[in-house]
């Protein structure tokens, strides 16, 4: 929802203007963090890392876990990583003192966070954290499309990437800001044009005007961005999809979990739907957006530029309606004699009665999605909806082959002894 500001003087306007971006906290130098065996200097040398804030917190019988989400200090790093909590991570501040890891997540801190080079090719990836450093300042950032370009900014509408809340926000580029493509390419102010989308980090000073105003030194451009703001329609654009089912339709968005196509692709993505949206049935008839439903069959095909949230958000080029029905079932992963090494044991409806329950077959090609990006082991205890093919043996439980999993809580799972 858009935001009500007061207007500042306009003085204070202009004096924010003219304020070097450097004081910002984007531009704070690699911090040297105490590791027990003397100093780590400029760690950003040597060691990945992302810049950002803590967007989700596991603590269960599998481990300790952070999803640290904003923008790699190197371009080749993730901007969005889960990173495992282990009794070896040190959790500190620029002076090198200890901070309290709950403290860091209560108050929404910056962190840098600096993590070994074995990281998963999942998305997001995961990896373990070596050094989480405190920043003494804060910023957010913004994933949106330049409506304007003004001699003093560039103003973007979009959604916070820390909140969803829909934004605008006037963006004064700093003289030496950095200004990238989406694979890391240096760029300059003038490859911003209206129509482009970005992510950009600003802040932590931000003049409540009308627009709101602020500093950025750190844009991500969209550079195969058609100039309206969206992924275009053309077979050269639309690199990626998802062949799988909508499990949710809301505010124009569509989720759709099901097997990335092996051009490229996620196998959980949610993705905006809007009139530049191409919707057909397979036989290429040309469907409104009211046949996007809940629980049917699409083939989905978006551009491979994507935000790098979890789960990953993009728009929809083209959308094939299948006639194909789906079945959906809901209940607990049960410890069953009956179930082999490549099955799972559902106890449907989560209660006492038998009568309904499956066997899944599982592949591996079957995606399991966790809806928080946790852990995908389909151990006895976890909560699951699971989508499975209409073919099912007339044995009691009936087996069938699991087509999608989604993964709504493993808080009760038992770990193997």
């Amino acid at each position: 929802m858009n935001k009500i500001y007061k207007v500042l003087a306009t003085a204070s306007i202009f004096a924010l203007a003219a304020v070097p971006v450097a004081a910002s906290a984007q531009e704070v130098p690699p911090a040297a963090a105490q590791s027990g065996q003397g100093q780590v200097q400029n760690e950003a040398k040597v060691v990945p890392a992302t810049w950002g804030q803590i967007t989700n917190f596991v603590n269960d019988k599998t481990g300790k876990s952070v999803t640290v989400t904003g923008r790699g200090l190197a371009p080749s790093d993730q901007s969005q990583i889960i990173l495992a909590i282990t009794p070896e991570t040190k959790i500190v501040d620029a002076r090198g003192k200890s901070v309290p890891l709950k403290t860091v997540i209560d108050e929404k801190k910056v962190v840098k966070a600096f993590y070994g080079p074995n990281i998963t090719k999942s998305l997001p990836a995961r990896g373990t954290a070596l050094t989480l450093v405190v920043q003494d300042k804060s910023f957010t950032a913004i994933d949106g499309t330049v409506s304007e370009v003004r001699e003093n900014g560039i103003l973007v509408k979009g959604t916070d990437i820390y909140t969803s809340n829909e934004d605008t926000i006037l963006l004064h580029l700093a003289d030496k800001a950095t200004i990238l493509s989406q694979d890391g390419k240096a760029l300059t102010s003038g490859d911003i044009k209206e129509g482009t989308s970005i992510r950009a980090f600003y802040g932590p000073e931000v003049a409540m005007s009308l627009p709101p105003q602020a500093g950025t030194n750190y844009v991500i451009v969209n550079t195969e961005d058609t100039g309206s703001g969206e992924s275009g329609n053309t077979d050269q654009e639309l690199k990626a999809g998802t062949d799988g089912i909508v499990t949710n339709t809301a505010d124009g968005k569509v989720t759709v979990v099901g097997k990335a196509h092996d051009k490229g692709g996620v196998n959980y993505v949610i993705l905006s739907v809007d009139d530049k949206t191409q919707i057909v049935d397979e036989d290429g008839k040309a469907l409104t957006k009211d046949a996007l439903k809940a629980d049917i069959r699409v083939d989905a095909y978006y551009s491979d530029i994507m935000t790098m949230i979890y789960p990953a958000q993009t728009h929809a080029g083209k959308i094939v309606v299948k006639k194909a029905e789906t079945v959906k079932i809901e209940g607990t992963v049960k410890a069953s004699d009956r179930a082999s090494a490549d099955q799972v044991y559902v106890n449907v409806g989560s209660d006492d009665s038998t009568d309904n329950d499956v066997i899944l077959n599982i592949s591996k090609d079957t995606p399991v999605i966790p809806t928080m990006g946790g852990d995908t082991k389909l151990r006895p205890g976890t909560k699951i909806i699971a989508y499975h093919s209409p073919i099912m043996t007339k044995s009691i439980p009936g087996i069938t082959s699991a087509e999608a999993i989604i993964v709504t809580s493993d808080a009760d799972t038992v770990q193997p002894k």
